[in-house]
């Protein structure tokens, strides 16, 4: 068959690691007496590393400060390869190995011979697929924790955006369902346990649709949440988000008119009615979300251009005389 040129970015794309980065793990036995020119994260870098990695360059300051970053830079992406946890599946591989052979027209045998042509040692060459995928889930998860982002930016820049829309007049409005919800509520302690709770719940719920009782006067009664108890339980129109996940399932999932079964929160035992729903305004959020995701992508942009930047914000780095 006619051999091809083929796309072979992931065999030569990764440097592999050299010899220097190998002794950088090695025990330092008999060099003891060696100086130590710098520590990162409490790991020591000695002179005789720095020159090696000088090669054939002049010895000046200029050049050792330059092999010095070059040694730390390795350091501390060999470390957050061992932080991470990250492991890279023989399946990941294969599904990489395949997309090479689909994009360049081949079946798998026919991508192997084109290896074998072109001297590429197989297993080789999957090593360097894999330390890749490694590197890459290594870098978005680093990029990920360099990203900081802070409520007055988001609400700051979700401002600017939304005053600029509605002065274009392209504001985008959105709604989205927000309920009235009231409910009683009932905490736990020593004596009444949430065996107790539930099963008092569930008896206040029977007497409410016994009619024996109202709603509202079974959450003066007896609701913990004083400040709503004393409404009769009404917590007003919100969005479900605005409550603890558990509480906003129950309200999402609740019927309006209907007296939810007891459940569980962080704050104790539960039953909720829907009374109304309506569509409420979200605008503002949409625009605080939009905010967000600029932000967030601008910094993730920033850090992937020198992700290691961001491994050395976040590292002890120690230069010494």
């Amino acid at each position: 068959m006619k051999l091809t040129s083929i796309n072979m970015k992931f065999i030569y794309s990764l440097p592999l690691l050299s010899a220097m980065l190998l002794a950088l793990f090695m025990p330092l036995q008999g060099v003891a007496a060696e100086k130590v020119v710098a520590t990162v994260n409490g790991y020591p870098i000695l002179a005789s590393q720095v020159k090696k990695e000088l090669g054939k360059k002049a010895d000046n300051a200029a050049n050792r400060q330059k092999a010095l970053d070059g040694i730390i830079d390795d350091i501390l992406v060999q470390q957050a390869i061992q932080e991470s946890g990250v492991r890279i599946s023989s399946a990941q591989v294969d599904q990489v190995f395949q997309s090479i052979a689909d994009s360049n027209g081949l079946t798998w045998g026919q991508l192997l011979d084109v290896l074998d042509y072109q001297g590429v040692n197989y297993h080789q060459y999957r090593n360097q697929i894999a330390h890749q995928l490694l590197m890459n889930e290594v870098r978005q998860q680093n990029i990920g924790k360099s990203i900081e982002v802070t409520r007055e930016q988001v609400e700051a820049l979700g401002n600017d955006l939304q005053k600029k829309a509605e002065k274009s007049g392209k504001v985008q409005k959105h709604t989205a369902p927000e309920y009235r919800v009231r409910h009683i509520l009932l905490k736990t302690n020593p004596i009444l346990t949430d065996a107790k709770a539930k099963a008092e719940l569930s008896r206040i719920r029977a007497e409410i649709l016994a009619k024996k009782t109202t709603f509202e006067a079974a959450a003066k009664a007896n609701s913990k949440d004083y400040l709503s108890g004393d409404k009769g339980g009404d917590l007003g129109f919100a969005f479900p988000d605005s409550y603890v996940p558990e509480f906003a399932k129950v309200v999402r999932s609740s019927k309006p008119g209907v007296i939810s079964q007891p459940f569980k929160t962080e704050y104790g035992w539960h039953i909720l009615e829907v009374t109304e729903s309506r569509k409420g305004d979200r605008t503002e959020d949409f625009y605080r979300q939009k905010a967000y995701e600029q932000i967030v992508n601008k910094q993730a942009q920033e850090e992937a251009k020198n992700w290691v930047s961001g491994l050395r914000k976040r590292a002890t780095i120690k230069i010494l005389d």
